[in-house]
């Protein structure tokens, strides 16, 4: 009865974090209905050791009617180095671009907030921000 309790646990576990998905969104910004966008950043802290550099994935999310640019800006802690730290993403691009996170040799070690700025070329701007880990290499 006990392992069989077990798998039930374990089963819903699994079914929630994939309900949740990989994908941690900002609030929308642009204009009202489907004139919005949102910011996909990942949902799970990225681990990166000290010297070592790391990819992610962000990600334009455009409502049916958003037809703008946005304007990305990245804000990292001292120590790391986050690039390209802005980058204009076009209606016609895919709608994503890879940040390559670049972490000191004596970058504190422990949680550490990536923050991400959408500003369209009208409309309302929306932040979000995702976590990094900085481990001992």
């Amino acid at each position: 009865m006990k392992k069989l309790m077990s798998m039930v646990f374990v089963g819903a576990l699994l079914v929630a974090v994939g309900l949740t998905g990989c994908k941690a969104k900002s609030q929308e910004g642009g204009g009202a209905g489907t004139d919005t966008f949102k910011i996909a950043v990942p949902a799970m802290a990225t681990d990166v050791k000290q010297g070592e550099v790391q990819t992610v994935r962000v990600a334009v999310e455009r409502g049916a009617g958003f037809k703008e640019g946005v304007k990305l800006e990245v804000k990292a802690p001292v120590g790391i180095l986050v690039e390209p730290n802005d980058a204009t993403v076009q209606p016609s691009d895919k709608g994503d671009i890879q940040l390559t996170i670049t972490v000191a040799k004596d970058a504190a070690i422990g949680e550490h907030l990536i923050q991400v700025k959408g500003t369209p070329g009208t409309g309302e701007a929306t932040e979000t921000e995702f976590k990094i880990t900085v481990s001992a290499k």
